[in-house]
């Protein structure tokens, strides 16, 4: 079942959306739980079944989610989990859970619940380009209907009760997945990271916490959820992200009236190398990848689209690799598969 969505473009990919040549997309992630059930991590399988069942029911009563994808990772192929951590449909921590979890996946993968993964429910709204508060409302609306059939675990002093002490209250986590090039390249990441720290949100990579940013791709949320409204931290979060982007946007216009011919020089090495290239890794490929969407947002490059760009920075990654493949492919068969399929895409 799951290869209905091999061959799919993710919503978010598709490079639209405000400011999408700088914001990749915007996330926001809901976290509840069932009331006198126990977490995940502390429920008995019975228990766990109980709870998988309970959300099936609700996702297929939910408007907005009409003709989702529902699948039990129980005894899925590794790969095949590894495949929806690439596309950003679960949780690192999922994947690697044995117990009786589950995905809900709506068609364009706009909207995916994870179920029974630290919490029983795990709503996540997908945008491509800056919109953090057009997710939000989305995330708002599943769960208004989820609400509608499920009892969850709330208390009036605390908010929305939740298996990490550090979600209780909003139990809510926004983010935004930016590429910062020219930020990098002028040096003046790390005091634009110091910045964002010192305001209580925290910078990852990719695939959110534990992962580096390559590709100079960061992403950006929020840490507290308890004493402040939904609203209240989507806003904050909003506006440090608007003062990011100005910073990038400045940053590219000085590059490419300062050092044209050096940001040319890289967009068109990057270009060659990935046109070309006959095996290549998966850091190479991230890295080459930054330097040609950059050049496709500056103007450099006018024939190459950036929802191509923002798919092959998924597709490239071992799990798309072997599914697409249709077979297992050792590290070296990766790599040698990577390249064909990135020099097919861009000759297109």
């Amino acid at each position: 079942m799951i290869d209905i969505i091999l061959n799919k473009t993710s919503y978010w990919m598709m490079g639209k959306g405000p400011d999408a040549d700088i914001v990749l997309s915007s996330r926001v992630r809901l976290a509840r739980n069932i009331k006198n059930l126990p977490f995940p991590s502390r429920a008995d399988a019975r228990q766990q079944l109980q709870a998988f069942d309970i959300v099936e029911r609700a996702v297929k009563k939910n408007n907005n989610m009409r003709g989702s994808l529902i699948l039990k990772l129980d005894k899925m192929d590794p790969v095949d989990k590894q495949f929806l951590l690439e596309r950003r449909l679960i949780s690192r921590e999922q994947a690697e859970r044995g117990s009786h979890g589950g995905v809900a996946i709506s068609e364009n993968e706009k909207i995916s619940v994870m179920i029974n993964e630290e919490d029983h429910i795990r709503i996540q709204v997908l945008y491509p380009g800056f919109q953090l508060i057009e997710a939000w409302n989305q995330a708002d609306a599943v769960d208004t209907e989820f609400e509608k059939n499920i009892e969850y675990a709330f208390s009036p002093q605390l908010g929305y009760l939740t298996a990490c002490p550090t979600n209780v209250g909003t139990g809510m986590r926004v983010s935004a997945m930016i590429h910062l090039p020219a930020l990098v390249l002028a040096k003046q990441i790390e005091q634009v990271i110091k910045a964002v720290l010192k305001l209580g949100l925290a910078v990852r990579g990719l695939y959110g916490e534990g992962t580096e940013a390559s590709g100079n791709i960061f992403q950006i949320s929020n840490q507290v959820t308890l004493g402040k409204s939904e609203r209240e931290i989507v806003n904050s979060l909003d506006g440090v992200i608007r003062q990011i982007v100005n910073h990038e946007r400045n940053a590219r216009q000085l590059l490419q009236k300062n050092k044209s011919r050096q940001v040319e020089d890289r967009v068109y090495r990057a270009y060659g190398l990935l046109s070309q290239a006959r095996t290549i890794t998966s850091r190479e490929t991230v890295n080459f990848l930054s330097a040609l969407r950059m050049g496709v947002d500056l103007g450099i490059l006018t024939d190459i689209k950036r929802s191509v760009v923002n798919e092959l920075f998924i597709i490239t990654q071992p799990a798309h690799l072997q599914k697409m493949a249709g077979k297992k492919l050792s590290t070296s068969g990766r790599d040698v598969f990577r390249a064909d399929m990135i020099r097919q895409r861009l000759a297109k």
